[in-house]
């Protein structure tokens, strides 16, 4: 008689099942994660990545003026939610606790109200809550999409742009958060470009920006009794504004490209409707400002090739001072003012860098002393070992000057040529600044894997010049053959192998990263895109319809027939047999820019003519990862996928 053991060792070899017991363990997948044709996670690359995924981040929020403590925003658990800190290395205490992330929070004026904005899912259909005792109350309808605008100065209310109308346009509301009831529309706009930048002092004129495109922007004052808006920007100036608020006196200030190839810092004339510059750098981006309560100074920052420098200006003698102390990094984007001043004077605002997570500081308006007063955590990893990049500038096909950012492994650890992922960004009106790697530094301090981050043509931060060279459909391969500019200078890199060369892009980047492979698989190991656009008429028709004209303005309109015929031409996803280099593949179920119905085309197209395509979908969020667990695990499969690519390290 066969004994049970035996039967049970034989039926174990004849399935595969005994090898899979003597197997090393693999990591869990993810409730809401479909990965497809993605071999099993090893528990060994987890627990070898684990501290590089661990670091957090502080973003600075606003001033609290009942306690002088300062609101940030932090990853706690697998989301980003708000928390206070009460002074300078103080504990941060938690706040909000939601199962989905906190994109944006901002205290009343008195501190006595605290108003956040989140979604579900990644669905961008934001809510506005009033956040009491750590539980949401929700102000908006629940169903559309809301942006938070600004609160008035005495705190009863705030102002608002909602989608609910229609789906499409973006109106004005006001509400007191404390009571939904008093919710009222104040304006019927068309676009889904609008909102309430700013309040009046006393509250019955709200400032109001139209944004049409990052080239275009237009500035109204909007009466809230009668909701008539009156321009104060020239229609016909064609150029952008941004960010308009009102001064001490009443004064607008705002910054704009208006006869300036860059954005400066300036007033507007109420009477001419013309734009007053004040900031006097001849180059570089003013990204953002604070004007101080008592109207004595400005602060503000320029993007200096990509890293933010910090001046203070004096608005009666027009000195400029520059801030030092801070780390030389990035003023992370921000919901709301990235820099902010308090009642009493003090500056706060968020840094982050290559060796630096990011932290929150502040600044003394008149001594200019720098503060720091978070320490976000790194995983136990010393971030001072973290590789500084190196500033490449080249000519491209047409002479026009490029650059990005290139980080090499110490070659004292990885000696001889090293692989390469170009890391293309988003936007396309993006711009990639030497900012932290966070996981990605594991890629270069462990696995020898040098990155390059580009700036292709149509980058915003070199001037509008610059983020006009690829607009609308028949410029638009011009920023792909920057791609192949930067592999030809690249290649000549004496530390980086040539014959170990990948691609990598999220977003407009993953389009990129699609072209890059249709028109450079022969120099490419692999392409890893990320929730990526393959088909321009597809992509058109189907994102969200609030953003659908904003995009046109940018890529090209799929309702002109010509235009269709030049979109459907440079679509990766019409030269798909061209591609034939291994895909990774990530989307999210939820994405409302970007439809996962753009991946799953690709997926089968490519498979369809033999090749070689990982997929792995996200159900639960939408346009890049928020949950951590998602995030995590992608990152895990992107490692998966560069072994095999770039290192030659197993496989399927």
């Amino acid at each position: 008689m066969i004994s049970r053991l035996t039967l049970t060792l034989a039926l174990l070899a004849s399935s595969g099942g005994f090898a899979m017991a003597q197997s090393a363990p693999v990591a869990a997948v993810p409730a809401a994660i479909v990965a497809d044709g993605l071999p099993p996670i090893p528990q060994e690359l987890v627990s070898a990545t684990t501290p590089y995924l661990q670091a957090r981040h502080a973003n600075f929020l606003g001033w609290n003026p009942a306690d002088r403590s300062m609101l940030i925003k932090t990853r706690f658990g697998g989301t980003d939610q708000v928390h206070t800190v009460a002074k300078p290395d103080a504990d941060r205490r938690q706040l909000s606790f939601e199962a989905e992330p906190i994109l944006a929070a901002a205290l009343s004026p008195a501190g006595d109200a605290l108003v956040v904005q989140k979604d579900v899912g990644g669905d961008e259909f934001y809510q506005l809550y009033l956040l009491v005792d750590g539980r949401p109350r929700l102000i908006t309808d629940g169903k559309s999409r809301n942006w938070f605008g600004a609160w008035s100065p005495d705190g009863k209310q705030i102002g608002y742009a909602s989608s609910r109308r229609n789906g499409a346009d973006m109106d004005l509301y006001v509400v007191d958060p404390r009571d939904p009831k008093t919710d009222r529309l104040v304006a019927k706009v068309t676009g889904g470009g609008w909102n309430v930048a700013d309040f009046s002092a006393d509250g019955k004129k709200a400032l109001v920006l139209n944004r049409m495109s990052i080239n275009e922007a237009m500035v109204y004052e909007l009466d809230l009794a009668s909701g008539a808006m009156v321009p104060l920007t020239d229609p016909k100036a064609k150029a952008s504004f941004v960010d308009p608020h009102y001064a001490h006196d009443g004064s607008v200030w705002l910054t704009s490209d208006k006869d300036s190839d860059f954005l400066r810092l300036g007033r507007l004339d109420a009477k001419t409707k013309t734009f007053v510059p004040v900031s006097k750098e001849a180059r570089w981006d003013v990204s953002d400002f604070a004007l101080s309560p008592d109207g004595s100074f400005s602060v503000y920052a320029i993007n200096e090739a990509g890293v933010s420098r910090v001046r203070m200006l004096d608005l009666t003698s027009g000195a400029v001072r520059n801030i030092d102390g801070l780390p030389a990094g990035v003023i992370p984007y921000s919901i709301g003012a990235a820099i902010q001043i308090s009642p009493w004077g003090e500056i706060g605002l968020s840094m982050s860098s290559a060796k630096v997570a990011g932290d929150a500081f502040s600044i003394d308006a008149k001594t200019l002393k720098v503060t720091q007063w978070t320490h976000s955590e790194t995983g136990g990893l010393d971030p001072a070992k973290n590789v500084e990049p190196r500033l490449v500038e080249i000519k491209s096909f047409d002479g026009e000057t490029v650059s990005g950012f290139l980080y090499q492994p110490d070659p004292a650890k990885f000696p001889g040529k090293r692989p390469l992922i170009v890391d293309i960004h988003g936007g396309p009106e993006g711009q990639t600044r030497p900012d932290f790697l966070g996981g990605n530094n594991y890629l270069v301090n462990e696995l020898g894997v040098a990155l390059f981050f580009p700036n292709v043509r149509g980058s915003s931060g070199y001037g509008k010049r610059f983020v006009n060279l690829d607009n609308g459909p028949f410029k638009r391969e011009d920023s792909v053959k920057d791609i192949g500019a930067f592999l030809d200078a690249l290649t000549k890199e004496p530390a980086l192998d040539a014959d170990r060369f990948a691609v990598n892009g999220v977003s407009y980047g993953g389009y990129m990263c699609y072209a890059s492979a249709t028109h450079y698989s022969p120099r490419l190991k692999g392409a890893n895109c990320y929730v990526a656009i393959s088909n321009f008429v597809t992509f058109l028709e189907n994102t969200q319809s609030y953003r659908r004209d904003l995009r046109r303005v940018e890529y090209g309109d799929e309702r002109d027939p010509k235009q269709r015929v030049q979109l459907m031409k440079i679509s990766p996803l019409t030269s798909v047999d061209k591609i034939t280099i291994p895909l990774l593949v990530a989307t999210g179920g939820t994405d409302p820019r970007v439809p996962a119905s753009e991946a799953d085309q690709m997926i089968a197209a490519v498979r369809a003519k033999g090749g070689e395509a990982w997929h792995l979908l996200a159900k639960n969020d939408g346009h890049v990862f928020r949950k951590k667990e998602n995030a995590d695990y992608y990152f895990w499969s992107s490692i998966m996928f560069w072994r095999k690519t770039l290192l030659g390290e197993g496989g399927q």
